[in-house]
């Protein structure tokens, strides 16, 4: 859920609720830098326990697990403060935004019983450029010969990391391609609902993820095994505490300062993949993750020089 990977949809909503224009302190730049990272290593670790789980059961089982302790997460603390965050001002939209997070999150876990954990991100990791592209079609930003190009870039370096009509294809390897079209469309919605709080936001999307998830869930519910609790418990707090301090980093520095650190999320994603599932990225691999790795910083950097000259 990835701008930064998966910090993009909060980055917007952030920025615009908050007003900041000045550069942030040397010191708060660092701790958002920091907090950032924190919360990239536990969203991998997010990723590392589903493919985990769902080598074993139904995606929307994990899913639904993910999602639901993370909304009774959200509402324990939100409390009394519930009936007015619950408020919206863009329902729909909210809608739509909690829909697209449940889609891009149903979409990569079920890929990765299929592909490698460091291949899925790396195809995740293209939906910053996408987001860009997204703004400029249905928001009507501008976008430069150069962006355009970075975007260019970003995809084929999705195409190098699926390599379709290779003898290594595997079908699914879309599925985290169609996740970050998913993620991005969640993104732009984030960015016209900015009369909303953050709060609100969170609580929306958290509560129409679950929602659909509970839909499809007893479906395909089976018994968890008592060796695989901690791992259904475990999915749900990597999640809520990541996005927690993901929230944070963005309201301490500048995103565009904190946001290529996303990033190191396809180093701890192939750190992960090697040591709990044997699974070595090969050179096609890293090379389309670099690509797209230049690519997403390039465009956050036009983003950002863009930003600057506008304030």
């Amino acid at each position: 859920m990835r701008p930064l990977p998966r910090a993009t949809a909060l980055m917007g909503h952030t920025a615009g609720a908050s007003g900041r224009t000045a550069r942030a302190p040397r010191s708060a730049q660092s701790t958002g830098i920091l907090l950032l990272l924190g919360s990239v290593l536990l969203f991998t670790l997010m990723d590392a326990t589903g493919k985990h789980l769902t080598a074993h059961y139904h995606p929307a089982q994990v899913i639904w697990t993910r999602m639901a302790v993370n909304l009774v997460i959200v509402l324990a603390v939100l409390g009394p403060r519930l009936r007015r965050v619950a408020r919206s001002g863009s329902p729909l939209l909210q809608v739509g935004r909690g829909l697209m997070q449940l889609a891009a999150i149903g979409l990569f876990f079920t890929s990765l019983q299929h592909v490698g954990l460091a291949e899925a991100t790396a195809i995740m990791d293209i939906n910053p450029v996408l987001i860009t592209l997204a703004a400029a079609v249905f928001l009507g930003e501008r976008i430069g010969i150069r962006r355009i190009l970075g975007i260019l870039a970003a995809l084929i370096g999705a195409l190098i990391v699926i390599r379709p009509g290779a003898g290594v294809f595997h079908p699914a390897a879309v599925l985290p391609l169609l996740a970050a079209v998913s993620y991005a469309a969640g993104a732009v919605m984030t960015r016209m609902v900015r009369g909303d709080s953050t709060a609100t936001s969170i609580l929306w999307s958290t509560g129409v993820a679950t929602l659909g998830a509970s839909l499809a869930a007893p479906f395909v519910w089976q018994p968890v095994q008592p060796g695989d609790i901690w791992a259904f418990v475990a999915i749900g707090l990597l999640g809520t505490v990541a996005q927690a301090l993901l929230i944070k980093a963005f309201s301490l520095a500048e995103a565009a300062a904190v946001a290529p650190f996303g990033y190191t999320g396809l180093v701890w994603a192939g750190l992960w993949g090697w040591l709990f599932f044997g699974a070595v990225p090969d050179g096609w691999t890293i090379l389309g993750a670099t690509i797209i790795v230049a690519a997403g910083i390039y465009v956050w950097m036009r983003e950002a020089h863009a930003m600057q000259a506008a304030t």
